[in-house]
């Protein structure tokens, strides 16, 4: 209660409380407790000055909260005040901080000068041997090459090390050196440990350089050396092909379709014994209390049904209801796809001007770009150009987050067409943001013989019909606005390129618009989330696609917080934006929240000085207001979300969102990106009211968002809203039902595959199976590994889901990363994962082993290469032979499930490389 809190607070020890009291005050334990007493500690050189600084913040925290703990606010949105501790019960002084530190051993290290002791000291080493010759050509093994320079190094009398970037990176490297005849390889974990070691002896470490080097007594070979940049660079993001099925987690109750027994409900993992051995398998269960067990080696032929599964019903085992809605779907999607590449062979047959850019000039507007390009922005930039280049018509999705340089690509873009003396048309969202790109592109054109106007409700009458005027007689070049744009008295002389920033915010009456006017003009279409329709399109190739998932350099992610509107947290994030140099927006569903809001900051934030916009005020007020704040007159913006699209205001960098569940997910993830779009980190704190529930949809979206807190997170989102809301239909309203009957997942995987059927002349593929490995052996991710049922799901998702030998060896090493050494069921999974792509390539449908050999089964009428396999079971003393029922069966003595392993994986390699 009060009471006891303020005497508490205050220094007394009430009687009664003597039970928990202790908790705080008497027990309380500090790193410095777990030091040893020959311990060294090394500073940075500013270390106490921010430990003074930091003890100074938790003392102004303690005081805001005492200050609001003794006062009622007004804000009927606001949570009731908490009672803070003392900071001695949580965090060290200043002057106990600093005597922990005179008992240690302290090296300081400064940027200012070089103690004697660092002086720099030339070992005499010389750059060690890189293998790109060796990975580069299929006729030399790589591994065997490292083998052969480290038994030349060892003969030199000297010690090798192998470094790898992580603790699993160096230990699958050594494991697979050793495999190739690299022998005792020792694990070491310090480099004294290495300098211990007697002459001629090779070991590994966690060592992340990015060359190795050698000296006259020791080399280093790193892993970069030997396998390139592939595992040094983990962040690196995958196709985008594949994103639906890696963001999409497998929850128990979820409803997923097996693609040969159609819908059922997962009901979890469960561990049953096959062959005397552990073998973990989902456990899914159907209509009449049927159940299948799928092994996990197989989990991809299981698909998500989505989120909106209320209608669907569970289909029986052997029940002819699937493969009905099954064929009847893919018969419609065949149709689809015909059309589509009905719409793609039209398109080609369009003739358009190729456009090149001017040589000289492009280099110099180039160079007029402050920042230095990513390498999917340069990629970008060149589809683009291509694009311009081939003499049809350009149809181009850029996918990019925000702030990822989606605008230069457009800049650059414009430049090319207006340069031919082409006019460009830019058509934005929103009145605010057609404003920046005019003010950007004037900007970046300066001194260039280029003529830019624009049209919006914020121009005046008379520059807006000049603008129409210069437009009709191809005066103006570049022309940037909004929905204007699309009025029939815009007449435009010879249109070439049209930009669509942020698609996602135009309504089906403006898109048709847009259709009848870009029908034989290049097109470039800019969004950070684009709506599932759209990216439906993109994924299936009817539109082309390009994707920008590399964060500028230094660019930070935004921190985002989820919580009940709380007084003290909003009051101090909007003083440390102050402080900084900065300045906060402050977002409200509805204008009617703004005079509530306005008197929370009257009140409780009285220092900070704040303007209002939103989107029922005049043009030219909401044009001063917008200025005024772009030059940094006011400390806050308080405004609806017509700040949500592509505004771009880098001194911003704090985020207030009100009443967050009122808003969209897509909404959250644009406004949450008006901020930290320079060097300097961004908050987003997204308030929910404090005395109310909100729903179950306004909670998962929140959810989705505060987990999407990583760069380039917009595409996966996107993902997110494809699962929610559906893929909608490409072509016509009979295609939603067919995303009903298989779901979304299956559904966005057999439309590709008719596409490219399509492309290929008809031709059937057959990818929808799987094959089948039974050895005996354990194959499982064990729940004492990695007790989450819900992360191993995740693993065993990614794992099927990896398609070369490269992928499997980089999951590999992140498990051991996250997990710690791999286990031998783990490691049998790895190896089933190896030998069943093996198994897809060779068309072996089924291998079954045993302690006599192990027998397989080809799927289709024959082996592609048949005269290789006769040639193979010729050799003399060879294993193989043809059985009269067409199975192909190698002999073999493997009285362990383990021998069985290995020995179907030397079986089928030497069957895969006859097709190599």
């Amino acid at each position: 209660n009060d009471a006891l809190y303020d005497a508490v607070s205050a220094g007394a020890r009430p009687q009664g409380v003597e039970h928990w009291l202790p908790l705080f005050y008497e027990t309380t334990e500090t790193v410095f407790d777990y030091f040893g007493p020959k311990a060294l500690m090394a500073l940075d050189h500013l270390a106490v000055e921010s430990m003074i600084e930091r003890v100074q913040m938790v003392n102004d925290y303690y005081a805001s909260r005492r200050e609001n703990a003794g006062q009622h606010t007004s804000s009927s949105f606001a949570a009731p005040a908490y009672r803070a501790l003392e900071p001695a019960a949580l965090y060290l002084d200043e002057g106990a901080f600093e005597g922990a530190l005179d008992t240690l051993d302290i090296r300081q290290f400064s940027p200012f000068s070089l103690p004697p002791a660092m002086a720099v000291v030339d070992a005499g080493g010389k750059t060690g041997r890189v293998f790109a010759a060796e990975r580069s050509t299929s006729n030399t093994n790589v591994y065997d090459a490292v083998r052969g320079h480290t038994n030349d190094l060892v003969n030199q009398h000297k010690n090798v090390l192998i470094a790898g970037w992580s603790e699993g990176s160096a230990e699958r490297t050594a494991g697979v050196l050793e495999d190739h005849g690299v022998k005792n390889i020792k694990n070491i974990n310090a480099f004294f440990e290495f300098g211990a070691l007697p002459a001629k002896a090779i070991a590994r470490a966690v060592l992340p350089i990015e060359h190795g080097f050698e000296t006259a007594d020791f080399a280093i070979i790193g892993e970069q050396d030997i396998l390139g940049d592939r595992l040094a660079h983990t962040r690196r993001k995958k196709r985008a092909a594949n994103f639906i099925a890696e963001v999409a987690s497998l929850h128990i109750d979820d409803l997923v379709v097996h693609v040969d027994h159609g819908i059922g409900r997962f009901a979890g993992l469960k561990t049953l014994a096959i062959g005397d051995a552990p073998h973990d398998c989902l456990e899914l269960h159907y209509a009449g209390s049927d159940k299948l067990f799928l092994p996990v080696e197989n989990i991809e032929l299981l698909s998500r049904y989505g989120t909106e599964s209320a209608t669907a019903t569970l289909d029986r085992l052997g029940g002819a209801a699937w493969q009905a809605r099954k064929a009847k779907a893919k018969k419609r999607l065949r149709d689809m796809a015909g059309e589509l590449i009905s719409i793609a062979a039209a398109r080609e047959m369009r003739k358009a001007d190729a456009i090149l850019p001017p040589q000289g000039a492009w280099d110099e507007f180039c160079a007029g770009f402050p920042f230095i390009e990513t390498d999917d922005q340069l990629a970008s930039i060149d589809d683009v150009l291509e694009d311009l280049g081939k003499g049809r018509p350009m149809d181009r999705l850029i996918c990019g987050d925000v702030g990822f340089g989606k605008t230069e690509i457009a800049l650059r873009a414009a430049f090319v067409v207006a340069m031919t003396g082409c006019q460009v048309a830019i058509v934005a969202p929103t009145t605010l943001l057609a404003r920046q790109h005019f003010r950007t592109f004037k900007d970046r054109f300066k001194g260039w013989p280029v003529r830019i106007a624009q049209l919006s409700r914020l121009v005046p009458a008379k520059e807006a019909k000049a603008a129409r005027e210069g437009l009709a007689s191809g005066q103006v070049d570049i022309i940037i606005g909004t929905h204007a744009l699309l009025g029939k008295q815009i007449k435009l002389r010879d249109l070439a390129l049209m930009i669509i920033d942020e698609e996602q915010h135009f309504g089906v009456r403006h898109k048709e618009q847009l259709k009848a006017l870009r029908a034989d003009v290049h097109v470039l279409t800019l969004t950070a989330t684009p709506i599932p329709r759209t990216l439906q399109m993109a994924l299936s190739g009817i539109r082309e696609l390009s994707l920008i998932a590399t964060p500028p350099v230094d660019r930070l992610a935004v921190r985002t917080y989820v919580a009940p509107f709380d007084v003290v947290t909003i009051r101090e994030a909007l003083l440390r934006e102050r402080f900084r140099g900065g300045q906060s927006f402050f977002v409200v569903p509805r204008i009617l929240d703004l005079e509530e809001i306005e008197r929370f900051l009257s009140e409780s934030v009285p220092e900070i000085s704040y303007i209002v916009a939103h989107g029922q005020m005049a043009p030219t007020e909401l044009e001063d207001i917008m200025t005024a704040f772009y030059e940094g007159r006011y400390d806050v913006l308080l405004s609806t979300t017509i700040i949500e699209s592509g505004l771009d205001i880098p001194t911003a960098n704090t985020l207030i969102v009100h009443r967050a569940d009122r808003f969209g997910l897509s909404q959250l993830y644009q406004l949450r990106g008006r901020v930290g779009r320079s060097k300097v980190r961004g908050f987003a704190y997204l308030t929910i009211p404090a005395k109310m529930k909100i729903t179950q949809t306004a909670e998962a979206r929140l959810k989705v968002l505060s987990s999407l807190d990583t760069l380039g997170a917009g595409f996966t989102l996107a993902s997110h809203d494809l699962d929610l809301r559906g893929g909608g239909n490409l072509l016509g309203e009979e295609q939603s039902g067919q995303i009903r009957d298989v779901g979304v997942e299956l559904y966005q995987a057999m439309l590709e595959e008719a596409v490219a059927e399509m492309k290929t002349g008809g031709v059937e593929s057959d990818t929808d199976w799987t094959p089948q490995i039974n050895t005996g052996v354990s194959v499982l991710i064990p729940e004492h590994y990695v007790p989450d049922l819900d992360v191993r799901l995740q693993l065993y998702r990614r794992l099927a889901s990896a398609d070369s030998h490269e992928e499997r060896e980089a999951f590999a090493a992140e498990l051991i990363d996250r997990f710690g050494q791999l286990p031998i069921e783990a490691k049998h999974l790895l190896s089933v994962m190896q030998i069943k792509a093996l198994c897809k390539k060779c068309g072996i449908e089924k291998a079954d082993a045993g302690p006599k050999g192990v027998v397989m089964s080809f799927r289709g009428a024959a082996f592609a290469n048949p005269l290789g396999l006769v040639e193979l079971m010729g050799r003399p003393g060879n294993a193989f032979k043809l059985r009269p029922d067409q199975k192909l069966v190698m002999r073999g003595h493997w009285p362990e499930p383990v021998q069985r392993l290995r020995g179907v994986e030397m079986a089928v390699r030497e069957i895969a490389a006859l097709l190599d």
